[in-house]
């Protein structure tokens, strides 16, 4: 049922509701599909009585199983334990009996339904932070005990505390587990990662005698400069936590500005929060580009950075050519880091740069195998092609057979067959979770058959030993993209490998920001361009339609790629964060194309380009086109102008 359909049969619907005689409705009956979609509505609008009425008119429909969940759903709190256990037995082993019990386990949480809770939790495939809270309060109100490392796990989570730990931190502040000390740590945590109402609430737990009034908290966080000019007694802990709360907030948006007011009063605090301090400093300059945060960072000393920061530590210093600083931050960060792809490059790249030629290849060799990224690179500073692994044995009747006749794929193909495709995709990935290789490859197949282009290549791209990059890397509307891009001088497989990356080949595509079809327009976007190339009959209506989506996206692409100095890489970012940020990013000299891929400062942007360039070389082995090496591809980025230069230190 296309999006049309749907919109007409809601405005019969509608219509019918809006009519007193009850015969005005009987003159067209609905189809089971209309009243699941009806129930649909009915759930959304939290509407029980409407959805019961439409829940007792569905039959045999595939998914009523979604019925019954919403019918639930809506009234949870006061739903008896037998109805609720009987939809679970009934639906077990299912994403909607996961998501149920998930949702009863907080309901029961709430009322404090400690034996029912105890009895339901290890039955549910995934905890998550809510439910682990809430079990660990479960045990502690039973047996008087809790796991306190598990308490600390949550407590150190740049997040707010899930309502569960909330009466375990209390118990652990009360009992002199967790102190002044521990309350300040998650004070900073949250700061760092910009939670500030949830940083404020923390700050409730400390004595009243140790805490900041509300006054110097509010211009801390307002006005972080009008509070370093008036410091308060540095000799309170409250006063100098609040320093560093402001400078860090001043960092945030004038990292030149925060250095100078920092060392002025730097001498004033302890070494660890000098330390600590610069680390906030020299990670917002690298973000931004400012070569000075390479000694922003030397001024960190042996703060203990964290992941985040060394990973901007290694990026600043790659656009400044310090090997040894990129090596040694690196070094520096956690085995998980390190295991990285793209730090294992770039360490492998550090070695090779000091000489160190041995221990870069066994580097380099970490990843080579990979055909992402970084695999890519890796394999070609060992000498190797990208080589698209072996196709393997296409799916069997019997395979095929077997995957169309699963319930959850078959849940989730009609789910996105009625257009609901935040449900179908989450039905279809419960469903295929634990699959072996074969599995995986015929419900690939599947999503495939059914043009349902996203499940088939997230479904392929999960295979471990046996793979199908003709599944994991489609070509659907191949002919209207590669005319397209012909037209344009563009190169077809960066354009497929860019449409990939921003769709998936779903025609009908909508982003939360607002961007629509194959080639992820954004309606001011698509506006200016069907002006531009004088595009007959346009309206924002027509977005969807592939050959009008892919016509303006091509246009566009073109105009980008011509505003970036011809160079892909810039062109992706530039599609993704616009043009003008794109150019910004670009360093007052050459620098090679990764480099300036690994240090674009929006981490969205960055993995974006780095999909899109990676996408473009295996279509081009995949399609038989000419095989430039994935830095070949990257190239070196000219510098920006000097306007450029002066924009990009005050703008982010």
């Amino acid at each position: 049922m296309t999006p049309r359909n749907i919109a007409l049969m809601h405005w019969l619907l509608a219509a019918c509701l809006a009519v007193a005689s009850a015969g005005a409705c009987a003159a067209r009956s609905q189809s089971q599909d209309e009243v699941f979609l009806a129930a649909r509505d009915a759930f959304r609008a939290v509407d029980a009585a409407r959805l019961m009425r439409y829940a007792s008119r569905l039959d045999q429909h595939l998914l009523k199983p979604w019925v019954d969940y919403w019918r639930l759903k809506t009234n949870l709190e006061e739903a008896q334990p037998e109805e609720i256990s009987g939809f679970l037995k009934t639906n077990d082993h299912t994403y909607l009996a996961e998501t149920l019990r998930r949702d009863w386990l907080r309901v029961l949480g709430k009322q404090r339904s400690w034996a029912l809770f105890l009895q339901e939790q290890p039955l549910i495939v995934r905890d998550d932070a809510e439910t682990g809270c809430y079990g660990q309060l479960a045990r502690w109100r039973q047996n008087g005990e809790f796991d306190l490392a598990q308490l600390r796990e949550q407590w150190v989570a740049p997040r707010e505390l899930p309502e569960g730990c909330v009466p375990l931190a209390e118990a652990a502040l009360q009992s002199g587990e967790f102190g002044s000390q521990q309350v300040w740590e998650r004070f900073r945590l949250l700061t760092d990662a910009n939670l500030i109402s949830a940083a404020k609430r923390t700050l409730a737990w400390l004595p009243r005698r140790e805490a900041p009034s509300s006054q110097q908290l509010r211009v801390a966080t307002s006005s972080p400069s009008r509070f370093l000019d008036r410091l308060p007694d540095l000799r309170v802990r409250s006063a100098r936590e609040l320093a560093v709360f402001a400078l860090s907030r001043l960092a945030r948006g004038d990292p030149q500005l925060a250095a100078g007011r920092w060392k002025k009063v730097q001498n004033r605090f302890a070494a660890d929060d000098q330390g600590y301090v610069w680390g906030q400093i020299a990670t917002e300059g690298a973000k931004r580009h400012l070569p000075e945060a390479v000694d922003w960072f030397g001024e960190a000393a042996a703060a203990p950075l964290g992941d985040e920061q060394l990973a901007w530590r290694v990026r600043i210093a790659l656009r400044q050519q310090k090997w040894t600083e990129v090596r040694d931050a690196i070094e520096r960060m956690s085995p998980r880091a390190q295991g990285e792809p793209a730090w294992a490059y770039w360490q492998g790249r550090a070695l090779r740069e000091l000489g160190q030629i041995e221990q870069s290849a066994g580097a380099f060799a970490r990843v080579a195998g990979e055909t992402r990224f970084y695999g890519q690179l890796a394999a070609e500073e060992l000498g190797r092609r990208i080589r698209v692994p072996p196709r393997a044995a296409v799916p069997t009747g019997e395979e095929l057979a077997a995957a169309a006749a699963t319930p959850g794929l078959q849940r989730a193909l009609a789910l996105y067959r009625l257009d609901m495709r935040v449900e179908g995709l989450r039905e279809w990935n419960w469903t295929i979770r634990g699959m072996d290789d074969r599995k995986l490859l015929a419900a690939a197949e599947l999503a495939s058959r059914n043009e349902v282009w996203d499940r088939s290549i997230n479904t392929a791209d999960r295979t471990v030993l046996l793979h199908d990059y003709a599944r994991r890397y489609p070509a659907p509307y191949a002919e209207v993209l590669i005319a397209q891009a012909r037209s344009h001088a563009l190169d077809e497989h960066w354009v497929l490998g860019l449409v990939r990356q921003e769709s998936r080949f779903v025609a009908s595509a909508k982003s939360s920001a607002g961007a629509s079809g194959l080639m992820q327009l954004m309606p001011a976007t698509a506006r200016w361009v069907a002006k531009k190339i004088a595009l007959r009959g346009y309206s924002w209506s027509r977005v969807t339609d592939v050959d009008v989506n892919v016509t303006l996206g091509t246009a566009y692409l073109k105009q980008v790629l011509d505003d970036v100095d011809s160079s892909p890489l810039v062109a992706a970012a530039g599609y993704n964060a616009g043009p003008g940020r794109a150019r910004r990013w670009r360093d007052a000299r050459p620098i090679e194309g990764a480099i300036y891929a690994e240090s674009i400062p929006f981490n969205e942007t960055r993995d974006y380009v780095k999909k899109v360039m990676a996408n473009t070389v295996l279509y081009s082995a995949l399609l038989g086109g000419p095989m430039h090496t994935l830095k070949e591809r990257l190239g070196v980025i000219a510098p920006r102008s000097s306007i450029e230069r002066i924009a990009a230190v005050t703008m982010h």
